[in-house]
């Protein structure tokens, strides 16, 4: 779907309204924006051009935003297409992962695995701080970072992450499942290194 044609008008803001709009729904939220952006292109400059095209495009079509909903999401959502439309044709990422073939040999094991997938949140994973895992989150995929820090960092919902990424729920799922597990493969030598016992059950697959 186009951009515009998604971004269609609901209301009508006056020119006062959408600037109180702007800076109550939308400013809150920068830093977040700054820190998506940065993991998404790994630049600075890049994350800062892709935050600021995100919010001209945000009040551009600030009419097709609904007062007192989800303006982190929307926000998240115009970010990612951004990136995605202008920023990824130029950027230095490997070429986008084929979801088809990853989800294809997963699915199929996603009931019996998910409730298995170590959450960033949770359990041994918590306690690897430092550079190592920022360095091991952006040598994923693109697309597998992406899912990792819309849960995992930001903390949005499966129905949520499911609008942002245009995704059916059970897609979010079983990627998130698989990029949890690539991130943890490459934790491991750390894990091993603070001695940690990296066949334990919490880091069992």
């Amino acid at each position: 779907m186009d951009e515009q044609e998604e971004l269609q008008a609901t209301q009508t803001y006056s020119d006062l309204e959408k600037h109180r709009v702007f800076e109550k729904e939308f400013m809150p939220h920068i830093d977040s924006m700054y820190n998506f952006a940065f993991r998404l292109t790994n630049d600075e400059d890049d994350a800062n051009d892709l935050v600021q095209d995100t919010y001209l495009k945000a009040f551009r079509f600030i009419n097709s935003f609904s007062e007192g909903t989800n303006a982190k999401a929307w926000l998240f959502r115009i970010l990612k297409n951004s990136f995605i439309n202008d920023f990824r044709k130029k950027s230095k990422e490997p070429s986008k992962v084929d979801y088809q073939d990853v989800e294809t040999t997963y699915n199929s094991e996603e009931d019996a695995e998910t409730n298995q997938t170590v959450d960033l949140r949770a359990e041994t994973v918590q306690d690897l701080i430092g550079d190592e895992i920022a360095n091991a989150l952006n040598a994923l995929p693109v697309d597998f970072r992406t899912v990792i820090i819309l849960c995992d960092v930001e903390g949005f919902t499966y129905e949520e992450m499911a609008k942002i990424l245009d995704i059916p729920i059970g897609t979010v799922r079983s990627r998130l499942h698989r990029a949890r597990m690539l991130l943890k493969e490459k934790l491991k030598s750390y894990a091993k290194s603070l001695g940690y016992d990296v066949n334990a059950d919490s880091m069992a697959e």
